[in-house]
């Protein structure tokens, strides 16, 4: 059977929130234009309550941004990673 993609998308990006963070993803990597291999870093990733201010923004490789992803609090523990502010 063939993968509906259309419906994976509605039910895992289509909530009022998921929205707000995509905008504001949008917003910061428009504003800080980064350079090719580079993303928009949010310190604080905003589905953890972090700002879209540009004091919680930076431009880092995308290899580093994507290892990093949106980690949560006991999993840093376990793994007993650094915490990112």
């Amino acid at each position: 059977m063939a993968r509906d993609y259309k419906k994976e998308y509605k039910r895992d990006h289509s909530s009022t929130q998921d929205k707000k963070d995509r905008a504001a993803r949008n917003k910061a990597h428009r504003e800080e234009n980064p350079p090719a291999g580079y993303e928009v870093d949010h310190k604080k990733p905003l589905s953890q309550g972090g700002s879209n201010g540009k004091s919680n923004r930076r431009v880092v490789k995308r290899s580093t941004n994507r290892k990093k992803g949106a980690r949560s609090e006991a999993l840093k523990k376990k793994l007993k990673l650094p915490m990112l502010a």
